[in-house]
């Protein structure tokens, strides 16, 4: 099973105020869409590697589901990451078999502003630490635009190079990480990310090649420790492929930690 990453998902409090913050980032934002539940809109900003952000509002609030609890509770910032499976029912039913607790594909939908329809399949575990799957029904073309115009980013970001995602046990996540993937579980070290000193294991992704590092906080007072303490397991921060490194502001982020490596990552 080769599985690449599809999207990663930020709160965001106004998709216009969001729209005009990240075009001021050097990104190109797309209108995205009403979901088909009617609870969340988004905007996307789509890379030349296939990946994207998906920056999405909350229309209402949905009592016990966990993106809308996040937000809720933390504000703005990351929620989640979701990987594209090549047949999500095949790649759920192998994860399965590895003994990773994810559910079965239920389906999902949002209806563009051009009044298209897109219509996918996700399959999530309960436990955050792994991201969901994001399996396309209609053409992916829908859902992710493609062309020059739409993935050309002015600030040169090409993809996503790095995603550090905070868990409270490595080891436990790195295991469960390596059944979605069908992968071994990797050494885990000791190391700094972004200022935190951590305990990690990484893994690399087919496709684009994303590194995804999984990190243990090893002081609660660290800024991993405070994200995992207010946000729970999840994405904590983005490193992008670009021509120079760089942090991007946090203000005009809304709250996501994201940087540029430099062409050389």
């Amino acid at each position: 099973m080769t599985l690449s990453l599809d999207h990663i998902v930020i709160a965001v409090q106004d998709l216009d105020a969001a729209t005009a913050d990240y075009a001021a980032l050097g990104f190109t934002v797309i209108r995205g869409g009403e979901h088909a539940d009617g609870v969340t809109g988004n905007v996307l900003v789509v890379f030349q590697d296939g990946s994207y952000l998906e920056l999405i509002r909350f229309n209402r609030p949905e009592p016990g589901r966990r993106w809308s609890d996040v937000y809720h509770s933390a504000g703005e910032g990351f929620l989640d990451h979701a990987l594209l499976p090549t047949d999500i029912a095949a790649d759920v039913a192998a994860a399965q078999g590895r003994g990773l607790d994810i559910e079965s594909p239920i389906p999902g939908g949002r209806i563009r502003p051009d009044g298209e329809r897109l219509e996918w399949k996700t399959a999530r575990s309960p436990s955050p630490d792994v991201p969901f799957l994001c399996g396309d029904v209609s053409p992916r073309r829908l859902r992710v635009q493609e062309g020059d115009a739409v993935r050309t980013q002015p600030n040169g970001v090409t993809g996503v190079a790095s995603l550090v995602v905070a868990v409270r046990d490595v080891a436990e996540s790195a295991r469960r990480y390596a059944a979605l993937l069908g992968a071994p579980e990797p050494a885990i070290a000791d190391r700094d990310v972004g200022g935190s000193a951590a305990r990690v294991a990484e893994f690399t992704l087919g496709g684009s090649g994303t590194r995804i590092v999984l990190a243990q906080p090893v002081d609660g007072a660290s800024e991993l420790g405070g994200i995992l303490a207010e946000r729970g397991q999840g994405p904590f921060s983005v490193a992008f492929r670009g021509p120079a490194p760089a942090a991007l502001d946090r203000a005009r982020s809304h709250g996501a930690r994201l940087a540029v490596e430099g062409a050389a990552a």
